[in-house]
């Protein structure tokens, strides 16, 4: 925890301290009152995040309610500032460049030429010398010459080159936070709108033709906590009920929060219909937010936590279901085994796991199906393509892992900032087709 701790400081100072010089440094002079107060404005910004970002898991629930709103919401702000400035870099390194050409082929003015003087090079800082002036020499105390029309222009070439300078630094600063507020306004409000509907139509080699066109609604990554209540629950219930479902599949990552916060506003889970029942398996925030009263609150609720154990449904599938990975830091680690353990080989075995990664263990043990959730399709695009670097095999929607086909729904909540960039949330229909 104390590494993390170090490890999220260090990174929320690194960020806010490019965002100073990109977005203060470069586009103020020193000592001006907007220099002070865009000062002022980033260290609260960085403030405001590391008190949401420890507020929200120390602080009461009432109070971490009043950070999570701003806090996230800059969070989101902060990163596509800090991505567009990233990818700006070059062109505005190009652009400096050619103005500083520009400012040092600019044609000698004509009063100065005729009097035979020569500029000096714009922002040296140093004059060239006219005719019938000599250079001091070292540690020699001569009184300063007197001011030569070359010197005027060079404060002159120095003043324009500086406008420049300011000009175009601001103009990318401008053209920064416009980018990033769009995008994030954009993204909050497919994050706070309804969930997509995905149906996927999936074939199953075992699957007998009893069971062809069963249909299993997934949800996922519901992430009830300090910014989605009971009204993101009922709306997903009534989804999900209209979809006339064979199981209601929960696949992890259900609460931010404990039971005494956040009880209330798993209730609507009640009134879940399907015809072979609602169940539900950890995702790694269940054990962030105790799991245990967790399982039993649920439990209450109707919903049946499969816990590395499986149940035959009536037309001769297996659904099992394992704990989450984070689970073995709390002495409640997946047991595939105990799962997928005894079974008729000739049956096929539907597995609910939380997070893509652990197909590769339920291919091993002969699973025909993987369903999960926990990467919510990457939620801000570029985190896409930082998701699949940390090793799930399977992002968003249908994918194979050691042949077995694994399903990966987006969610239909979000986690920390209130925003979807290019992965809308979703609660899909899988149908399962037979092939015999």
């Amino acid at each position: 925890m104390v590494f993390f701790l170090l490890f999220a400081l260090s990174v929320v100072v690194a960020l806010h301290y490019y965002l100073w010089r990109k977005l203060v440094r470069a586009t103020t002079r020193p000592g001006t009152r907007g220099r002070r107060l865009g000062s002022v404005a980033v260290i609260g910004a960085a403030v405001l995040l590391l008190g949401t970002f420890f507020g929200t898991r120390f602080l009461p629930h009432s109070v971490d309610r009043v950070l999570a709103w701003p806090g996230y919401l800059w969070m989101a702000v902060m990163f596509y500032l800090v991505v567009f400035l990233i990818v700006a870099e070059v062109p505005t390194l190009v652009a400096r460049r050619w103005l500083a050409r520009q400012a040092r082929t600019a044609p000698m003015p004509a009063a100065v030429a005729a009097s035979g003087g020569l500029p000096a090079t714009a922002g040296s800082g140093v004059a060239t010398a006219e005719p019938g002036f000599t250079t001091a020499e070292p540690g020699s105390t001569t009184e300063p010459g007197p001011t030569t029309e070359s010197d005027l222009v060079t404060a002159e070439d120095r003043a324009v080159l500086e406008s420049r300078r300011l000009f175009l630094a601001r103009g990318v600063a401008i053209t920064a936070g416009l980018v990033a507020g769009g995008v994030t306004a954009s993204g909050v409000g497919t994050a706070l709108g309804p969930p997509q509907l995905k149906r996927v139509q999936i074939p199953l080699a075992r699957l007998p033709r009893a069971a062809d066109g069963l249909r299993v609604a997934l949800v996922s990554d519901i992430h009830l906590g300090p910014l989605r209540g009971i009204g993101h629950t009922r709306r997903i219930v009534d989804m999900i009920n209209g979809l006339d479902a064979d199981i209601v599949a929960i696949v992890g990552d259900l609460v931010d929060g404990s039971v005494a916060e956040l009880g209330p506003a798993a209730g609507p889970l009640r009134e879940l219909r399907a015809r072979h029942g609602s169940y539900f398996v950890t995702g790694n925030h269940e054990y962030f937010s105790g799991y245990e009263e967790w399982i039993t609150e649920v439990s209450s609720l109707g919903v049946a936590p499969l816990r590395n154990e499986r149940v035959q449904l009536p037309n001769g599938v297996y659904l099992a279901g394992v704990n989450d990975v984070v689970g073995e830091a709390y002495g409640d680690a997946p047991d595939f085994d105990a799962a997928m353990a005894d079974r008729d080989p000739t049956r096929p075995v539907v597995l609910l796991a939380h997070q893509p990664v652990q197909a590769y263990e339920a291919a091993k043990r002969g699973a025909d199906l993987q369903l999960s959730g926990h990467t919510h399709g990457g939620q801000i695009w570029p985190f896409t393509y930082i998701v699949k670097a940390t090793g799930q095999p399977v992002v968003s929607g249908l994918g194979t892992v050691d042949g077995m086909p694994v399903y990966v729904t987006n969610g239909a909540g979000f986690w920390g900032p209130p925003v979807r960039v290019g992965a809308p949330p979703d609660i899909s229909l899988v149908e399962l087709r037979s092939i015999q």
